[in-house]
């Protein structure tokens, strides 16, 4: 990172309420030391006023999450911005004296890495503004993904509770929304039955379901497997309605983050390059 017209170098340490940022003078002289809120405001006003000793760069150590805010306001300011690794971060703070880690320490050690060792710096530019957003709706994914998982294993715990045979059946399904849809619409062995084969077939069928005959059979053989009628069972017809649209609802959140990822993803210049490794998909790239 080039930071030969650069006067004035600020090292913000970030935190979550809080930053800690130190400001030095190519000579090294400090012009500032002292915490920092992570707040619009006081931001611009700490910018502003280190603005008058010339040209500014900042550099955070988290350009994501916590620190976004502190690069925002310089990006709108139109102030230069980097960050400064974390690997790099830890082996320039080795070689720093002191051994306490404080928010101070590491603010003093960025501005100085800023000064002193440029190369260590890493530019944050549309990319990064590409990789934050990335982030965070593979961070939310992984969130909803969770989620699929803990309303599938509760919607396979009643049915294994109340039938048995029928949870061996639906449960491998429950990715489809078909089959989530015949819940929802016929929750317990009982109503299954007195829907019959021919509206359980109808229903697939209504909704995308390409095996919709020999699933909607299946289904009819597991429930002449048995003829008990387990307690709880009506209980469970009142909830499993509802974890069955819960689940149609967070199949439907993912693909819609899916289809943002892979816009981001096509839109990057390496997009053909990369996906034209074997083995390469878009989550991958």
């Amino acid at each position: 990172m080039q930071v030969d017209d650069i006067d004035v170098f600020i090292g913000i340490d970030v935190g979550k309420s809080e930053h800690w940022a130190t400001a030095l003078t190519t000579a090294g002289e400090c012009l500032h030391d002292r915490p920092l809120p992570n707040d619009e405001a006081r931001l611009r006003e700490v910018y502003e006023h280190l603005g008058e000793h010339g040209r500014l760069l900042v550099v955070v150590d988290q350009p994501a999450t916590i620190g976004a805010l502190a690069v925002a306001v310089a990006q709108d300011m139109g102030i230069t911005v980097g960050y400064l690794p974390g690997l790099s971060m830890r082996r320039i703070a080795d070689l720093s004296p002191g051994s306490a880690k404080t928010d101070q320490r590491d603010a003093a050690v960025i501005a100085s890495a800023a000064r002193t060792m440029p190369h260590t710096l890493r530019s944050i530019t549309s990319s990064d503004e590409d990789a934050a957003a990335l982030s965070m709706l593979t961070g939310f994914d992984l969130d909803l993904a969770r989620q699929v998982n803990q309303v599938s294993n509760r919607i396979r715990g009643l049915y294994t509770q109340i039938h048995p045979a029928l949870e061996g059946v639906l449960g491998p399904w429950l990715e489809h929304d078909s089959v989530l849809e015949v819940i929802a619409t016929w929750p317990t062995p009982a109503a299954l039955r007195k829907a019959g084969r021919a509206r359980i077939n109808a229903k697939l069928k209504a909704n995308g379901c390409r095996r919709h005959a020999a699933w909607a059979q299946a289904i009819v053989e597991a429930l002449s497997k048995q003829t008990v009628t387990v307690a709880g069972t009506d209980a469970a017809g009142v909830v499993l309605p509802h974890l069955a649209r819960q689940l149609i609802a967070l199949h439907t959140q993912r693909a819609d983050i899916a289809a943002q990822v892979e816009a981001l993803v096509e839109a990057h210049p390496l997009y053909p390059v990369l996906t034209s490794m074997p083995g390469v998909g878009v989550r991958t790239a």
